[in-house]
């Protein structure tokens, strides 16, 4: 069994047991968060939401939140000497998929 989520303009296929890194999320370590926006559900025949599957619901405990790969950004213009360096770490949250509701 699956399902397709959407959190943080992103989509990701879960199903239970699954560890996803999502945009953070501002829930405390150890708790419980909800995910309702629930896009398709598969468990024996493939369930699609217009936009989402009415009363499906994806339950989810909070690992804890953390910093990705330093990202580099680099500018750069020929002949003008300019050129500008920047860097950027996106933040997120880990959470472990714990039962997808239908």
């Amino acid at each position: 069994m699956y399902a397709i989520i959407a959190t943080g303009g992103k989509q990701y296929k879960v199903s239970e047991g699954d560890v996803i890194k999502v945009e953070k999320l501002g829930a405390e370590a150890g708790s419980n968060y909800v995910f309702d926006q629930v896009l398709a559900v598969c468990d024996d025949a493939l369930t699609v939401g217009t936009p989402v599957v009415e009363g499906a619901t994806v339950e989810a405990s909070v690992i804890g939140d953390g910093k990705a790969k330093k990202v580099i950004v680099y500018k750069y213009k020929r002949k003008t000497g300019y050129h500008k360096k920047n860097g950027h770490r996106q933040q997120y949250t880990a959470v472990k998929i714990e039962k997808i509701n239908k």
